[in-house]
């Protein structure tokens, strides 16, 4: 059996065929045209260019993997667009990013606040929600919206699609009461699409379409970043995966909704039923971008060992997880003696951050059973990997898949596996490294890290 991911995101389309065993069989991507953004909050690309860049890949590694039994669409959260009765875009799509819909987001907070309590979530100047009441006024003669996954499984099926209920989250759809939140909207929801869980089949093509054959089944599929946790296989209660990219992202699986008064976790809806509750911070893996030779500097840093300062590596204004601060900003506590230490302080930075996100989830009576899953770019470094374990206490397992097309292809498998989506997760191949804390460097991480805490509590963040 072999099963299609198709990742589009937001600069290109990336496909995964992925065989029974977990191997992956073919790959292929391509180029989506950059967004258009300005200072007035717009973000927008050409919806229109979608199809061609998924057609051209799935072409591509169904030539080299053969027949394929599922395919299923993972993308950006939040991405819609407005459609005419054939399903065409009737104008640019509003990326995750665009801030047109903010007043209509700051009536829905109000609007919908209970709603939103009993769902532990908050609605942000960016929610989908606010962006679709634009569109409506927009396009006030449009079939209704889309969301990226729905236009392309409308080009498979020559048909209208189901959404799933993790594109449709930010867009105003309670996963809890499984209905859409249609108190927050100005016009009937019967704009809005049918929504399912992901893993659902959407149909089978009634016709070979871009290399897939006849009978082929399209399955409806999670947003890049619950894709991206499946593909590390966390994805029984209690497992969590620690994402290190540009930024740095938790998530993991809970058997009950986790309900975050602060508003800096929300949970996406598991397939089986079960939540995925998560939250990314503002720092990560860009508070070392831009360094010359970064294996060179964490040779070097190794070997220094411990900061004796202590930094918040946050490049950007403002921190949305593990806590909620609009008004933070980055810090360097001491002077460091030169790069490679200040170095090491940015990288202990960020392994505070995630230790303070897993005391948050601990507060919030969630049970973190280990090892913690480590994913990412930066998860790459074992310096780095040491230094996450030796700050958490916990082993951490250095996943060899986190690719968001590879978890949109366990999405596929799990809608023909009978074990569903945990039978699926056991088809993940590749090597795994188990990074064990290090005893040598424990209290003065232990020292630092309570320094760094202190300092954000004496700033009123935490």
């Amino acid at each position: 059996m072999t099963v299609v991911g198709v990742d589009v995101a937001t600069a290109g389309v990336r496909a995964f065929a992925v065989g029974d065993d977990g191997s992956v069989r073919a790959t292929a991507s391509a180029s989506l045209p950059a967004p258009v953004r300005d200072e007035s909050g717009r973000s927008e690309q050409d919806a229109r260019s979608w199809w061609p860049a998924v057609e051209a890949v799935l072409r591509r590694v169904t030539a080299e993997a053969g027949p394929v039994r599922a395919v299923a669409v993972s993308a950006t959260s939040g991405t819609i667009v407005a459609v005419d009765d054939r399903g065409e875009p009737l104008g640019p799509a509003l990326m995750y990013d665009d801030r047109r819909g903010a007043d209509d987001n700051a009536k829905a907070a109000a609007v919908g606040a209970q709603r939103w309590r009993e769902l532990g979530m908050s609605v942000s100047p960016t929610a989908a929600l606010g962006r679709i009441n634009w569109l409506r006024r927009a396009f006030p003669d449009a079939a209704g919206v889309r969301h990226t996954p729905d236009l392309i499984g409308e080009k498979l099926l020559g048909r209208p699609v189901a959404t799933d209920s993790s594109h449709a989250l930010k867009s105003g759809y309670d996963p809890l009461r499984e209905e859409w939140a249609a108190e927050v909207f100005d016009f009937g929801v019967d704009w809005l699409p049918e929504v399912v869980r992901p893993t659902t089949v959407l149909g089978e093509l009634p016709r070979a379409v871009a290399g897939l054959p006849r009978g082929c089944l399209v399955v409806a599929g999670m947003t890049d970043g619950c894709a991206g946790q499946l593909a590390t296989g966390a994805v029984t209660p209690g497992r969590f995966v620690g994402i290190l990219g540009t930024t740095y992202v938790l998530k993991g699986v809970t058997e009950q909704l986790v309900r975050d008064p602060s508003g800096a976790m929300y949970s996406h809806r598991h397939p089986d039923g079960w939540w995925l509750p998560g939250g990314a911070s503002n720092t990560g893996g860009e508070a070392v971008a831009g360094a010359s030779d970064l294996s060179a500097l964490d040779e070097a840093a190794a070997r220094l060992g411990p900061a004796r300062v202590v930094a918040y590596p946050l490049k950007r204004s403002g921190e949305r997880f593990p806590f909620v601060t609009p008004n933070a900003r980055g810090f360097v506590l001491g002077e460091p003696r030169d790069e490679v230490e200040l170095h090491r302080a940015r990288l202990e930075g960020v392994a505070f951050i995630e230790r303070l996100a897993l005391e948050r989830l601990r507060e919030l009576g969630v049970p973190v059973s280990g090892p913690l899953v480590a994913a990412g770019g930066g998860s790459r470094s074992p310096l780095w990997t040491r230094i996450r374990a030796t700050v958490t206490g916990m082993e951490l397992r250095v996943s060899p898949q986190a690719e968001t097309g590879y978890g949109a292809a366990m999405l596929a498998a799990a809608a023909v596996l009978p074990g569903g989506l945990t039978e699926a997760a056991e088809m993940i191949s590749g090597e795994e490294t188990l990074i064990e804390p290090d005893p040598a460097e424990r209290d003065a991480l232990e020292e630092n890290y309570q320094r760094f805490k202190g300092e954000l509590k004496s700033r009123g963040w935490i």
